[in-house]
């Protein structure tokens, strides 16, 4: 049989695609898969009473299935115990170097498998590659075949039940494949496998021989070799347990920044400091300690009631008190500079002689 197809498909499968990352299996695992069995031609030597033939069989294309549990150890590698089954028929009419032939085979058994997982490819892939070793029965149910055999007395036709019956053999794989993540816990997987027996094999046999004129049964035995195996698998694996991929948290808004500029008001022609005065004053004081500055500005203003200078004079001593305050709450005096502006700057536009009392303040400015 040629197997270039498969080889190839099976090497597609393992090539490393786009960069990303997967989550490597973690914990208990089940697993199972189906797919088509290629077998390489069976080598069969035969011995019946006085007749011994040796040639090959070509089995047809069959199938393969197998389950799987395993654990998975959460940096690639993975172990894992399998059933398997594989299923090939023979051609019954001819298709061997023994003449004709018929029957089929059955190959079923236990295999411990280790593997690891190329999880840094992509996202969406997982390459990767698995040997096992393990114990497997190889079952044959009415292998016969049939030939004309030419003797110094005439041709004999010789009709052989080569082979029936189960014998077991050590077993070995290897495996390439890919997984294609569909959830946390479940993934699609593609595999190549080639699966061979490790041991010849050895079933009873028997013939009949027919010269024309009587019929003679023979018994012996047969010996099979070279049982090579081509699988291409598709399956599909769920873990146990598995985290589901973060939700994503928006990070929290930043703190807003401390303020830097800070309002003080005053009753009419007044400069003592109410409670509610001194609470802003106490804020403007801490907030000056978790922020840079290079001075503080205590800038006192008046309303438009009353001489131009006697509010010079009204702003300096608003400036003059806050600064005081802001001492006694914990701000260097040497850093504050005080300045009065009268009844220049209104925060609310008035005409002379106005008592407006959002004019009447000191804005204290951390610069």
């Amino acid at each position: 049989m040629k197997f270039r197809n498969a080889l190839l498909a099976a090497t597609l499968i393992g090539l490393p695609v786009a960069a990303g990352a997967a989550e490597p299996v973690q914990g208990l695992y089940v697993s199972g898969g189906l797919g088509a069995n290629l077998m390489q031609d069976e080598k069969v030597s035969t011995t019946i009473g006085p007749y011994a033939a040796s040639g090959n069989i070509s089995p047809n294309a069959g199938f393969a299935a197998l389950a799987a549990v395993g654990w998975g150890f959460g940096n690639g590698f993975r172990a894992e115990a399998e059933l398997n089954y594989r299923y090939n028929s023979f051609p019954g009419n001819g298709g061997s170097q023994l003449g004709g032939s018929g029957g089929y085979e059955q190959k079923f058994g236990g295999m411990l498998n280790a593997y690891y997982d190329f999880n840094n490819v992509a996202p969406w892939i997982v390459p990767y590659v698995g040997l096992g070793v393990g114990y497997v029965g190889a079952n044959l149910t009415n292998v016969h075949a049939f030939d004309t055999v030419s003797t110094p007395s005439g041709d004999v036709f010789v009709t052989a039940n080569v082979a029936n019956g189960t014998k077991g053999s050590f077993a070995g794989q290897a495996i390439l494949g890919a997984a294609f993540p569909i959830t946390a816990s479940v993934a699609l997987t593609a595999e190549y496998r080639f699966f061979a027996l490790g041991t010849d094999r050895n079933y009873s046999s028997t013939a009949t021989a027919n010269d024309g004129t009587s019929t003679v049964v023979l018994n012996g035995s047969s010996k099979w070799n070279d049982n090579f195996n081509h699988s291409l698998m598709l399956g599909v694996r769920y873990v146990f347990g598995a985290a589901p991929p973060p939700v994503p948290v928006a990070a929290p808004a930043p703190a807003p920044a401390p303020a830097r500029s800070y309002l003080v008001f005053f009753d009419w022609d007044k400069y003592n400091l109410t409670d509610r005065a001194k609470q802003i004053i106490a804020d403007a004081a801490a907030n000056s300690k978790k922020v840079s500055y290079t001075k503080i500005e205590s800038n006192g203003y008046t309303d438009t009631s009353g001489s131009a200078a006697y509010n010079k004079g009204l702003s300096v001593r608003r400036a003059q008190a806050v600064a005081t305050q802001l001492v006694a709450d914990g701000v260097p005096k040497k850093d504050i500079v005080i300045t009065g502006f009268g009844e220049t700057n209104p925060l609310v536009p008035t005409g002379p002689n106005v008592r407006e009392p959002q004019n009447r303040r000191v804005e204290i400015v951390i610069k």
